[in-house]
């Protein structure tokens, strides 16, 4: 059974979208061309490809070397990754009864590997960075059999879903995210003057490209947006990321790593890939199919950027009003007496 018979399936038993928005997205027809709908979706290629570029032009092979070596930190991060996050995807779709296609997108989100928007969110709470970049580059890697797998493996808590995944499109979109990230990472390595350049470039491409699609989206979907604001599907968009952030500060406690590592494998375990989630949406589903569903990633991007910067604010209220501790006065101390010294 594939996922147009699913939802002709659920059609046939009378539930509408005015009815139960949690069915499915039949009736969704776009308004392009099916040229300019390839059109589209080859401009979606691209802007990944370039962005994947820019991310990997912030890697250094020494640095990536030094974590592979020691990958404690690394194994945490992908357990998180990989465990948290596709759990608590298939969880929410349960608790919250989602229907077969809005199952699978919340899973396909909830399975993506680790998103280079965590790098941000790591330099801001003062984590690990190299930690940080060696995650998300294993993490991407790792998804090329890993996502599959977990995708098959839950899928099969669903009636129906069994066959619905386009595992083909998935692994063809991943190979997409690595083969440009290697290149990112070879042209920091054998020309690291060109690598601000590519960087500045990628982020003012992908700013550019968000409010085009954000556009081209608004006048696509039209009035059936109410499908992706659901309160079933605005729970879920909010709960995955703060559920992630939470349970991957708490897995790295109780292996007893540094403060840096906790905060940087809290954020590299909320924060999703959602450009590949999006191709993947995008590209691997028909749009009478996924209709207006292939907008969960950016309504799951607000929430995960709004609690990150949520807890940024705290972490960095915290640090104002932390009490000094002894070694911090004895620093400060020695300095005094340091600049005293040096005045004739």
């Amino acid at each position: 059974m594939n996922i147009t018979e699913v939802y002709q399936r659920e059609v046939s038993y009378g539930t509408t979208i005015s009815e139960n928005t949690t069915t499915s997205t039949g009736g969704f027809q776009s308004p392009f061309s099916p040229a300019m709908d390839k059109a589209i979706n080859g401009l979606t290629i691209i802007i990944l490809f370039i962005t994947m570029i820019s991310l990997g032009c912030t890697m250094e092979i020494a640095k990536i070397k030094a974590h592979v070596l020691r990958p404690k930190g690394v194994g945490i991060a992908l357990v998180s990754q990989f465990g948290i996050m596709p759990l608590t995807a298939f969880s929410l779709a349960k608790v919250f009864q989602l229907g077969a296609i809005e199952a699978v997108t919340v899973l396909i989100c909830g399975c993506c590997p680790g998103g280079n928007l965590s790098n941000i969110f790591a330099l801001a709470l003062q984590g690990d960075m190299n930690l940080s970049i060696v995650m998300t580059t294993c993490s991407t890697v790792t998804a090329l059999g890993a996502m599959p797998f977990l995708l098959f493996l839950y899928c099969q808590g669903f009636s129906g879903l069994e066959n619905a995944v386009p595992y083909a499109g998935i692994i063809i979109a991943l190979i997409m995210t690595l083969v440009p990230c290697a290149i990112g990472i070879a042209i920091n390595h054998w020309a690291p003057r060109y690598s601000p350049l590519i960087i500045k470039v990628g982020i003012s491409i992908l700013l550019i490209a968000s409010a085009a699609i954000g556009v081209m989206a608004g006048i696509t979907i039209g009035g059936t947006v109410w499908v992706v604001l659901s309160p079933k599907l605005m729970a879920v968009a909010s709960l995955m990321p703060l559920i992630g952030y939470l349970l991957g500060y708490i897995l790295s406690t109780v292996f007893k790593q540094n403060g840096q590592c906790k905060r940087t494998i809290a954020v590299e375990t909320g924060c999703q890939n959602i450009q590949l989630c999006s191709t993947i949406l995008k590209v691997a589903f028909r749009p009478e199919d996924i209709g207006p569903l292939y907008l969960f990633p950016l309504i799951y991007i607000i929430f995960q950027g709004g609690e990150a910067l949520l807890f940024i604010i705290i972490f960095r209220w915290y640090q104002r009003c932390k009490p000094t501790t002894e070694e911090e006065k004895s620093i400060y101390l020695a300095v005094d007496k340091l600049e005293e010294a040096k005045v004739p």
